[in-house]
């Protein structure tokens, strides 16, 4: 009776049998069915932290042993120049070996990435050395005329630079000459006549020029942060035009791209007509004739933009700027 009470007994200290573990092997290749060596195969399981990683041998293959059957796994390979790939879940049987097909890697595609920083400064100096070319028949200087209405600030860099460029440039030059001429057969300011007479002419032109174009294109627009330019409307109606161009040395457009009095224009005429107290003779001074000359000069003005608007638009070859994007 022992001995058969023993039996049941021994025969429950006996462990059952594990199922048999499971396999997964396959080949990495690229699309041209070209086995890919060296590539980095990792196994996951469903517990994270629980992986192991292999790497395919010169003919691309790999392989997991001691698989536990039943268990998900994920397999992910890698290599150089080409996309990542992941197996769905892979639940093995007992004692199963699984081939893993669908390993084929792709070329990995080149992402370029183009970073296009807009610079304000940029792009305005640009613009001013397009209005630097701009010429009426291809002679007459006509920079302060904007064509394009997509424009950018000016920084007081090139308020000076635009202004001091169109001061020296030749042809302004030569056509201080003209007026100082003209003012001599007029006798105004009264200097007199001879070449003596023509001389100061041509200098007080010179220096009203510099003065107005200094102050009232280049310091006032910066202390007031305008833009001393001109603003072609080119579309639109006679009416609208004319009254753009002729509202222009009253109205001006901001730095902060919306319109405001033009104090610039007309605080350049003020201040050009007060200096000019200092070298005019006695009899071409005073309150009368400084505010005359102010009025004369926004009347030349107001005739200017008249015809910037309508006919000297037509006569300055314009070009674009190149578009470097």
């Amino acid at each position: 009776m022992a001995i058969a009470l023993a039996a049941p007994l021994a025969a429950q200290d006996v462990n059952p049998p594990q199922p048999e573990a499971g396999h997964i092997t396959g080949t990495v290749t690229d699309v041209n069915d070209d086995p890919v060596p060296g590539a980095s195969v990792v196994l996951e399981g469903p517990v994270s932290g629980d992986s192991r990683t292999v790497t395919s041998n010169d003919n691309g293959f790999f392989e997991f042993n001691d698989l536990e059957p039943g268990t998900p796994y994920r397999v992910t390979i890698s290599a150089k120049g080409f996309a990542s790939w992941t197996s769905p879940p892979v639940i093995l049987k007992a004692g199963e070996t699984r081939i893993l097909t669908g390993s084929t890697l792709q070329i990995a595609e080149a992402k370029t990435t183009v970073s296009v920083v807009y610079s304000p400064e940029e792009v305005a100096t640009q613009e001013v050395k397009i209005e630097e070319q701009q010429r009426v028949l291809g002679v007459i200087p006509n920079f302060y005329i904007v064509y394009d209405h997509n424009n950018a600030p000016l920084t007081t860099k090139l308020k000076y630079k635009l202004a001091l460029r169109t001061s020296i440039d030749p042809i302004t030059i030569l056509g201080v000459g003209v007026l100082a001429a003209m003012n001599q057969a007029g006798d105004t300011p009264n200097y007199g006549q001879g070449w003596g007479a023509y001389g100061e002419r041509f200098g007080s032109a010179a220096a009203d020029g510099f003065t107005n174009i200094m102050i009232g294109g280049a310091i006032l627009p910066s202390l007031l942060h305008q833009d001393p330019r001109y603003f072609y409307q080119g579309t639109g109606t006679v009416k609208s035009r004319a009254l753009h161009a002729l509202s222009s040395p009253f109205v001006c457009k901001g730095d902060n791209g919306k319109l405001q009095p033009n104090y610039s224009s007309i605080g350049g005429d003020l201040a050009t007509a007060a200096i000019s107290n200092a070298y005019y003779p006695p009899s071409s001074r005073g309150a009368g004739l400084m505010f005359e000359n102010v009025l004369l000069g926004t009347a030349e003005r107001m005739v200017g933009t008249l015809l910037q608007e309508f006919l000297v638009g037509k006569l300055t070859p314009k070009r674009k700027p190149k578009n470097a994007n």
